[in-house]
């Protein structure tokens, strides 16, 4: 682990053109609890709806979340899925300016109906023919530009028809003549169009398909990797197993199955962009086969114990790896790195949430009642203007976010605080996952934020009673009334 830790610290910046197809992801949550009389079919009741970037876009957003540079080339439509998706590519850093508009086919969007964190219906939008014409000659014309700026391609291949034999051959040449390496994400069966990249990560049954080669026991796996390096010159063959690990085989015929470091699966969703996002990283950088597997894995360990895409922070890996140290007061990123070291430990984290303006003995024994539930304790506090939002007067928070996170920090029971700036703890409840989601007995009624979120993921929700006449508003009446 700190082999792995030191490497991932001391790896620089290097800069990597995503070429593929670029995907919007789109989620539509809510709840499908009835049948419509209409037709046997389930009523879905919108609740919510997020963008996330998808293909080789979260491949891209992998790559900055781990420090590299990244810019995409692919093809947009002339509509407001591309606006959304390069407007989402610009938050997150990602040069978008490489991408051709063509005007006769939609931006690929994918929108998942979720209900629970179980996805009721995928709805695909989108055009799978190979590029022609005027969008086809812009590609290669990007591709050809001398010298070229990347240090390494990354061929991210979703099957849309972007990715055809002469793109990924202009991509090979490009990126070989500034002496960069070309990585792809493949797909379909046909692999001599990948002839001359330097790395292919497949999946089990990518490879199956591609060689014809069903994988049953450890020789087939032997097999399969000696018909891809014949079919694309890979000297090196890489299998992701998913649950079961990633597979290699060396240019000498070495091989061996690195175990996967995922302790929780909630979905699979992206895993493979930050394996070759993470690979991809290490290997420009000079890595390795072996380590760069080994880092690659720990990133996709993460982002399986989470929902949709993410993009995973070098920092959480280091997280993972145990070489990152943490104080109390985290912001969102470093929250979400803690949750997954303590998912990886197997140890359980509560969270609880609140203003905390001025702490009274209600507030240490609901904390601590708290902290009981778990190995850990996160608390989400609420900023000085959310809790203005809240109506809880002008002249509220009395103490400064600064001064109720010090406050906090100090309490035996507190582990680690994170600021929220939205009106509910939601978002953050999701990025973290707690085990055990914790809010006073007055919640009962109103409804607790986050709770379908935690339970869906196997976790619990504990209403703890709260000590009477203990309220930091009634703090503040009495002192008003004494001054009156």
């Amino acid at each position: 682990m700190q082999h792995l830790a030191r490497i991932l610290r001391d790896l620089g910046s290097p800069s990597v053109l995503v070429v593929g197809d670029l995907i919007l992801d789109r989620y539509i949550e809510g709840a499908a609890r009835r049948v419509s009389p209409e037709a046997p079919v389930l009523v879905f009741e919108k609740e919510d709806e997020r963008a996330l970037l998808g293909g080789a876009c979260n491949v891209a957003a992998n790559l900055v979340s781990l420090g590299a540079k990244a810019a995409v080339l692919g093809v947009v439509g002339r509509d407001d899925t591309a606006r959304r998706l390069r407007a989402l590519l610009d938050e997150v850093g990602i040069d978008s300016s490489w991408t051709v508009e063509d005007p006769t086919r939609p931006t690929t969007r994918k929108t998942r109906y979720v209900s629970r964190t179980q996805q009721v219906l995928r709805v695909d939008e989108e055009r799978r023919h190979p590029l022609v014409g005027d969008t086809r000659t812009a590609l290669l014309e990007r591709l050809g530009q001398r010298p070229f700026p990347f240090d390494a391609v990354l061929l991210s291949d979703y099957g849309k028809g972007v990715l055809d034999r002469s793109v990924v051959e202009a991509a090979i040449e490009a990126a070989h003549s500034r002496g960069g390496i070309v990585v792809v994400d493949p797909k379909g069966t046909d692999y001599t169009k990948y002839r001359g990249v330097d790395l292919l990560t497949p999946n089990r049954a990518e490879a199956e398909a591609a060689t014809g080669v069903t994988i049953r026991v450890e020789s087939d796996l032997h097999r399969v990797a000696q018909r891809l390096k014949e079919l694309t010159g890979v000297r090196a063959a890489t299998i992701t197993l998913g649950k079961d690990g990633i597979f290699f085989e060396t240019e000498n015929g070495d091989a061996r199955t690195i175990p996967t470091e995922a302790k929780a699966v909630f979905d699979v969703t992206g895993a493979g962009d930050t394996v070759v996002a993470a690979l991809t990283l290490a290997r420009a950088c000079g890595v390795g086969l072996e380590d760069s597997l080994r880092l690659a894995n720990a990133a996709a360990g993460i982002v399986v114990g989470r929902f949709g895409t993410w993009a995973v922070s070098r920092r959480e890996v280091l997280t993972i790896l145990g070489q990152q140290p943490q104080g109390k007061i985290l912001d969102r990123d470093e929250a979400v790195s803690v949750a997954a070291r303590m998912r990886a430990d197997g140890k359980r984290l509560a969270f609880t949430n609140g203003c905390f303006d001025l702490l009274h003995p209600g507030h240490t024994e609901y904390l601590a009642r708290a902290r009981s539930y778990a190995d850990a304790l996160i608390v989400g506090l609420n900023t000085d203007e959310s809790i203005r939002r809240l109506e809880k007067g002008p002249e509220r928070p009395i103490n400064t976010l600064r001064d109720r996170m010090d406050v906090l920090a100090a309490l035996q029971a507190v582990d680690f605080i994170v600021p929220f700036d939205e009106d509910t703890p939601l978002e953050l409840i999701r990025a973290i996952t707690p085990h055990v989601l914790v809010k006073g007995e007055d919640w009962r009624d109103k409804g607790v934020v986050g709770r379908e979120w935690v339970e869906a993921h196997g976790g619990q929700v504990v209403l703890v009673p709260l000590r009477p006449g203990c309220s930091t508003t009634a703090i503040v009446d009495r002192i008003r009334a004494a001054v009156r």
